[in-house]
């Protein structure tokens, strides 16, 4: 097969509803390009019809389409790994399957890439979400720049472009547990955003709940940055201070007024304080503990049933 100049990646779970239609708008708009690509679908333990259709889009189009079908549900970002590692184009594209971000946005993606940048992401014009969605994800934006320092617009925006160097860069990493897309502006010369569309979901629920994108904050949060474990360090030391001057106080009024009991539920009411920020501080710890444990075990971060694609093909 001659290597393409454009790999298309998509992570499938439980998206039977939209996969047709996903198929037929991304070849469409790939066509039209006038490159040759390939996509990949990446199976990530669908539990309906959405791996007989991926395999059926296969055998349609042998030339174009390649399918890595997983053993189990190992997450989006493992999905999307799992393709990258074995993308051959110049340029990879990442999608989500869910059509929210239009196929059809592709072509401005290909325009900043030629325009000299390694680095494309985009952020949603118009975000089709609930208020609470949108306003959770501004601060956690905000958080993430001042912790990271990594600047993305829209993090949870999957329409994304990378060059060849990147991909291969962020599949050399081997890491456990990443945030792709941050992994790649940490490597980037030059990065740049585009704004892209965006849709209602037209079936199906999200598949991330709020717990997967807290933890998913988590990983990103501790997997760039040590600011949480300095900053709990001055503030653990700035309690030091402030409770000596506050024993030094308690003391010289005992000594002047004389002993007395109620001031007992203020101190209550420190000591509990105190006692929440130091489990706290222990969660935090904790968070790098468990990255490093993950990271030592060295289990197979995924685990691939079979793939489908020309034999000819690397």
């Amino acid at each position: 097969m001659p290597r393409p100049a454009v790999s298309v990646v998509i992570p499938v779970y439980n998206e039977e509803e939209v996969l047709e239609e996903l198929f037929t708008r991304l070849t469409s708009v790939m066509d039209a390009t006038g490159r040759p690509y390939e996509i990949l679908f990446t199976n990530d333990g669908s539990r309906d019809r959405s791996g007989a259709l991926l395999h059926a889009f296969y055998q349609r189009r042998p030339s174009h389409v390649r399918v890595i079908d997983f053993n189990g549900n190992f997450g989006q970002h493992m999905a999307v790994m799992a393709a990258l590692e074995r993308a051959r184009g110049d340029v990879v594209v990442t999608l989500d399957a869910d059509l929210q971000n239009p196929p059809e946005e592709i072509p401005k993606l290909l325009a900043a890439i030629q325009q000299g940048h390694d680095v494309v992401g985009s952020y949603r014009r118009h975000r089709q979400d609930s208020w609470f969605r949108r306003a959770a994800s501004a601060v956690l934006n905000r958080v993430r720049e001042r912790i990271t320092r990594i600047r993305m617009k829209d993090q949870g925006c999957m329409l994304r472009a990378y060059r060849r160097h990147i991909v291969e860069q962020i599949t050399a990493s081997q890491e456990t547990s990443t945030f792709i897309p941050a992994l790649a502006v940490s490597y980037a010369a030059s990065a740049t955003e585009v704004e892209v569309e965006h849709a209602p979901r037209k079936a199906g629920l999200s598949k991330y709940r709020l717990y997967d994108l807290i933890r998913l904050n988590f990983d990103l949060m501790t997997g760039f940055s040590v600011v949480p474990l300095q900053l709990f360090t001055l503030f653990g030391m700035a309690v030091s201070v402030f409770s000596a001057l506050f024993v030094v106080f308690l003391f010289i009024r005992r000594l002047v007024i004389g002993p007395e009991a109620e001031g007992l539920f203020t101190l209550f009411a420190i000591l509990y304080f105190l006692v929440g920020v130091g489990i706290l501080g222990l969660g935090i710890i904790g968070e790098y503990v468990g990255r490093i444990y993950q990271e030592v075990r060295r289990r197979p971060r995924f685990v691939i049933r079979c793939v489908y694609e020309q034999p000819d093909a690397p």
